[in-house]
């Protein structure tokens, strides 16, 4: 705390080992007080004021963070120097070796102050052209692949519209986080109209979304691609068991998540009633789903127009690629880095330390595509800075989290290196244990002849 103190002061702490005898105060037999090593005493000594006016530091925290995110009390209470991670005066070589499930030296507040001011501003005019931007690409895209109607174009029509319809799903992503604009309206309009148009219902899809980043990083309460503990894998049935752990099935899940989300959690994103939703967001669930059946309507009366091998082509394709897109951006941000990463529970979990678990990826050329998607440790902390301030705002936050942040591996253009990432991944991260507050995956030895269980 005296170490603290000071550094705000703008002073040197002392150090932490002190060579002895060392100077202190004592009392003297005659009640007065002086110093061991020297002879003055109090009164001979001239003392500089210390000049630290704590009442006119701003420690408003000020986090545009989801629902029920802890306060920065809290998060002080939980996230104290530790003395595996702290530098706390230590020389850093003398260090031992970095813990990542203990708890951090920094907090929330210490984050934001280090992100510029202008990181948080939301322009909707930005937003919009990027709307603007893809919408053309992706009828640009339909248009010329049905004019041309070439077997050597629709395989690169197909990659291409995939990711495009990904890049769309991340904007309305961004419109359900509020980062879009400060206007609940227009992100709700582009958000429906966005996610709609790709069989995603917004509103119950934002809501279990909420719920994620509100339990990002612990085992029981996280919502998607969260661990299995020992007992729900050991539970599993063969086939989803396979499902589950070999490529690419897993690839394929998100349809599946959203009719009956993950394994051990029951619930339809579709179903107001659903335990997802609280009774006053039943309304907005029934608009997306309504919304998600008129799009599949109109696909279907498409399908009548044009052949349902041509709308195969056009938007059959281009939706499973997406779901792929999206299920492998969502699995590799919270899995599959060389280290093992913790999971928590009970009184070890905190929203910094759920946060800090997130992992940030390099997707070369795609990565302006996909509006940044990848920066995700800042996104997972605050979620409503735009998309387009987050390289920065990543930026001047690694000094902050210093080991805690896991730099992304440099990608070649295209990020085919993320695939074995993936394959590597699900050969080992297969259950945690049932007991603990700071658990991490464990290996299944059955499952495609992985090494044996850890």
């Amino acid at each position: 705390m005296a170490t603290w103190l000071l550094s705000e002061c703008g002073m040197k702490p002392l150090a932490p080992v002190f060579p002895r005898p060392r100077t202190g105060a004592v009392l003297s037999s005659s009640s007065k007080v002086g110093f061991s090593d020297t002879n003055k005493s109090v009164a001979d000594l001239k003392f500089q004021p210390l000049r630290c006016n704590l009442r006119d530091r701003n420690w408003g925290l000020k986090v545009s963070t989801p629902l029920r995110v802890p306060s920065t009390e809290e998060e002080d209470q939980t996230n104290v120097v530790d003395v595996m991670n702290g530098t706390n005066g230590v020389d850093h070589e003398k260090r031992p070796e970095f813990d990542p499930g203990a708890a951090p030296p920094f907090n929330l507040a210490d984050i934001r102050a280090a992100i510029p001011k202008h990181c948080w501003v939301k322009d909707p005019w930005k937003s919009m052209s990027y709307v603007v931007r893809d919408v053309i690409v992706v009828l640009g895209l339909a248009a010329g692949a049905a004019y041309l109607n070439n077997w050597l174009v629709w395989p690169l029509y197909w990659a291409a519209q995939g990711t495009m319809f990904w890049a769309l799903f991340v904007l309305g992503h961004d419109c359900g986080h509020g980062s879009f604009s400060n206007d609940p309206k227009l992100n709700s309009v582009i958000g429906h109209l966005l996610h709609s148009s790709i069989l995603v219902p917004y509103h119950g899809w934002r809501i279990s979304h909420r719920t994620h980043h509100q339990n990002h990083g612990h085992v029981e309460n996280d919502e998607s691609w969260h661990p299995l503990s020992e007992r729900v894998f050991r539970s599993l049935d063969t086939a989803t068991r396979m499902l589950r752990f070999t490529a690419p099935f897993p690839l394929l899940a998100y349809p599946v998540y959203l009719w009956q989300r993950s394994p051990g959690k029951t619930g339809s994103h579709f179903d107001p009633s659903s335990d997802l939703f609280l009774p006053n967001e039943r309304k907005d669930v029934l608009t997306s789903t309504a919304s998600w059946a008129a799009m599949l309507g109109l696909l279907v009366g498409l399908g009548f127009v044009m052949g349902p091998i041509r709308l195969l082509k056009l938007y059959g394709v281009p939706y499973v690629l997406f779901v792929m897109w999206l299920d492998l951006v969502t699995y590799l941000h919270h899995h599959g880095h060389e280290d093992k990463l913790p999971w928590y529970r009970g009184k070890e979990w905190s929203y910094l330390r759920g946060g800090l678990t997130t992992i940030d990826r390099d997707y070369g050329w795609l990565n302006n595509i996909h509006h940044n998607i990848g920066t995700h440790v800042i996104h997972h902390l605050f979620p409503q800075i735009p998309h387009y301030h987050l390289v920065e705002a990543t930026e001047a936050a690694k000094p902050v989290f210093g080991e805690y942040y896991k730099e992304p591996k440099k990608s070649a253009p295209l990020p085919f290196h993320l695939l074995g990432d993936l394959i590597r991944s699900l050969k080992t991260d297969h259950f945690v244990s049932v007991t603990g507050d700071v658990v991490y995956y464990q290996t299944d030895s059955k499952i495609n002849g992985s090494a044996k269980s850890e």
